[in-house]
């Protein structure tokens, strides 16, 4: 805001410049900047299949091998302790079955972040065609 200084008489026109108007429309492109950035957020890139139809039926039956992520830090491969690398061997041997039994995984609410990303970036490499997450209904209660 501009403001007389000095004589109030004075019939000389004021020479500072309002920047008011040049204020508000700073502000007005600051607020159209924030909301117009994409929001930054954290993914695990995993190709997941698409259903392609086929001619033969599907196995009535398939196995089903389950991943278990306790939050002690512990990989359970139904049932049985595992590491990352016998946990990639044994995705290996079930990706080269016949029918690709289906995978579930099974993050306790309590487990670390990192130990399930992991575990996510080795199905990736491993190239699993069918993965599911099973027991997400344990996560409603933890929000």
């Amino acid at each position: 805001m501009a403001m007389a200084v000095g004589d109030a008489d004075s019939d000389e026109p004021m020479m500072d410049i309002n920047t008011t108007p040049l204020i508000d429309v700073m502000l007005v492109l600051l607020i159209m900047f924030i909301i117009t950035i994409p929001i930054q957020t954290h993914a695990v890139k995993l190709d997941l299949p698409v259903d392609q139809p086929t001619n033969e039926p599907p196995p009535v039956d398939p196995v089903k091998n389950k991943i278990v992520i306790t939050p002690q830090g512990a990989i359970l491969w139904n049932g049985e302790t595992v590491d990352q690398v016998r946990l990639r061997q044994y995705l290996d041997i079930s990706q080269t079955m016949n029918p690709i039994p289906e995978l579930h995984l099974q993050p306790d609410p309590q487990a670390r972040y990192e130990l399930v990303d992991e575990v996510l970036a080795v199905t990736k490499q491993a190239s699993v065609e069918k993965m599911g997450f099973v027991g997400n209904e344990a996560y409603y209660q933890a929000f």
